[in-house]
């Protein structure tokens, strides 16, 4: 039985998504994924642009609410920002909670290339974390 782990972040745009999209892309075999966000905001085009690059599609996600998951037990529930630790909802039925916090790439400044460059560090730290949880155990905030 695969491990349930959910992904949460304020808009449900960014950091979330990508954090999704890189967990079934590096392991989803072993673990179930989902994401949402305390106040969803709809897709960056920031994040589907960052993660194409390195083959992994998320464009077809979509920005769920933390609604839509209460009352379903999760192995892992994942805060990646600190706006959403401290809006995360009781979720019953949550095993380990773990804050991983990564800067906002909606948030980032200036030209479009230096927007872009935020989009793929932010991608490539959370990918790095990603590694050490699937491959050297659970990685504490």
């Amino acid at each position: 039985m695969k491990q349930r782990v959910l992904f949460l972040c304020t808009g449900n745009s960014c950091r979330s998504q990508m954090a999704e999209g890189l967990l079934r892309h590096l392991a989803g075999n072993r673990f179930d994924v989902a994401s949402a966000g305390t106040e969803p905001a709809g897709l960056n085009p920031g994040a589907v642009a960052a993660m194409q690059e390195i083959g992994v599609d998320i464009s077809q996600h979509r920005s769920k609410g933390t609604d839509e998951f209460l009352g379903q037990p999760f192995d892992y529930v994942v805060t990646v920002c600190d706006r959403a630790k401290e809006a995360c909802p009781i979720l019953p039925g949550a095993g380990t909670l773990l804050h991983w916090s990564f800067d906002d790439p909606a948030k980032a400044e200036g030209t479009v290339e230096e927007r872009r460059a935020v989009f793929r560090r932010v991608r490539d730290d959370i990918a790095e974390r990603l590694r050490q949880f699937v491959y050297g155990g659970t990685v504490e905030s």
